[in-house]
């Protein structure tokens, strides 16, 4: 270990230590899926497995010093005893292989009232070997192979583990909001000042940074997060900050790096454009100045691809219509979770035939088809030519009509997407008979 009398030295002994950050694995979303039969979990529960398998790996295999997952392990808080299984099954690979491991605790693993266990805390009951189990806010002094560094950790942090009842029984919604954002920039403040600045030191939290670009986590819960500005959790005396709970990959700041690695799999089709993956870290204390390096390392996540045609008004062939773009982006269906819009006139609709769809779409690896009947298709900006309304554009107008705020709107309807998403998925087979 490190002499703590002597950090201004400590750059020259320290020799580069490597560390993995990854987060959002959310094992237990089946949406698009189907059971195997070989393992009897869903198709695509074996996708977040087979995603995490990969930060393992390359952890392992390239010797990192430190590992930081930084919150969901699960989709919900109260996983099924298999899913627990098999995320346990690949922690204690990187117990085997001795690289300690910071398992931050996050929104979907709080439990759902005070007192019960969250969902990676069994991993701290049985004392296994270099796994730390971040579930309130400290430092965690961390001995690697390459030496010691601080782990300023910052779970996600629930309304009554922020603020006392009788401060908050008076208080509108927005009041109470934006006290438990002063707590949680006290908080981080708080962690700061525990740092000591001459020696390794990164913040590990699942939080909200007002900044960031959201992801699919928007449309997993309907509600406020309470969030920190970025020039709060960005302090200087960090090397690097991991976060987790936006599921975009991204980096807000530069100096330090602050970081959200995104969630590991395509979630639903608000990840469709999204790389997956993790982040490798690399701290160089060799030199007389301190270095960091970072990179994105992408996993090969389930594609997830929309497809959108718009039948013209006197086309008395839409089927063929279909079909052509179809064949036009055949290269990018094999294996690919496919979302077919399918905008068409209501008195030529009947004439689509689906079993001829379904067979062009056959090398997908699940297909939802979305028929837009009775307008043309609102699709990239275009505006509605027929007042004839879909499901959701049923909602859209009925929040409207309610003045429901537009953030919540859009929460809303994402949510009513998904929805009719999986019960389309749940009838693929029903389509093709």
């Amino acid at each position: 270990m490190l002499d703590q009398g002597d950090s201004n030295n400590i750059y020259r002994e320290q020799p580069i230590m490597k560390i993995i950050h990854f987060a959002d694995a959310h094992i237990g979303v089946e949406t698009y899926g189907s059971i195997d039969p070989e393992s009897g979990l869903s198709t695509r529960v074996l996708d977040e497995l087979r995603a995490v398998d990969e930060v393992i790996d390359y952890a392992v295999n390239n010797r990192a010093d430190l590992v930081l997952f930084c919150g969901d392990a699960y989709k919900n808080r109260e996983p099924s005893p298999t899913h627990q299984r098999e995320f346990a099954r690949r922690i204690r690979r990187l117990s085997e292989a001795m690289i300690p491991t910071v398992l931050v605790v996050g929104n979907h693993d709080q439990p759902g009232s005070p007192g019960k266990a969250n969902s990676v805390e069994i991993f701290e009951t049985l004392d296994i070997g270099c796994i730390h189990i971040a579930h309130k806010p400290g430092i965690l002094h961390i001995t690697t192979k390459s030496g010691e560094i601080q782990v300023a950790a910052l779970p996600w942090l629930r309304r009554n583990a922020l603020l006392v009842k009788d401060d908050v029984k008076n208080m509108g919604v927005t009041q109470v909001m934006e006290q438990m954002q002063e707590v949680l920039a006290a908080r981080l403040m708080e962690l700061a000042s525990g740092i000591d600045a001459g020696r390794p030191a990164v913040l590990a939290s699942h939080i909200s940074v007002a900044s960031a670009k959201a992801g699919t986590e928007k449309s997993m819960v309907i509600g406020a997060d309470p969030v920190v500005m970025l020039s709060t959790i960005a302090d200087p005396v960090y090397d690097y900050v991991a976060l987790g709970h936006v599921h975009r990959n991204q980096v807000l700041c530069e100096n330090p790096p602050v970081v959200y690695a995104g969630s590991l799999e395509r979630l639903d089709f608000g990840d469709e454009k999204d790389e997956k993956g993790f982040y490798e870290i690399e701290i160089d204390y060799e030199g007389a100045n301190k270095s960091v390096k970072y990179e994105f390392r992408k996993i090969d996540a389930r594609k997830f691809l929309t497809l959108e045609v718009e039948i013209a008004d006197g086309d008395l062939d839409p089927t063929c219509s279909v079909l052509r773009l179809i064949k036009e982006n055949t290269e990018l269906l094999s294996n690919a979770v496919v979302r077919l819009r399918i905008a068409v006139p209501a008195h030529i609709a009947g004439l689509l035939k689906d079993a001829e769809i379904l067979k062009a779409l056959k090398e997908a690896y699940n297909v939802s088809i979305v028929r837009e009947i009775g307008r043309i298709a609102r699709m990239r900006g275009a505006g509605w030519s027929n007042k004839s309304l879909t499901p959701l554009e049923a909602l859209d107008k009925y929040l409207e009509i309610n003045n429901v705020a537009a953030e919540r709107q859009n929460k809303l309807h994402e949510y009513a997407e998904r929805m009719i998403n999986e019960k389309l998925s749940e009838d693929k087979e029903t389509y093709a008979g």
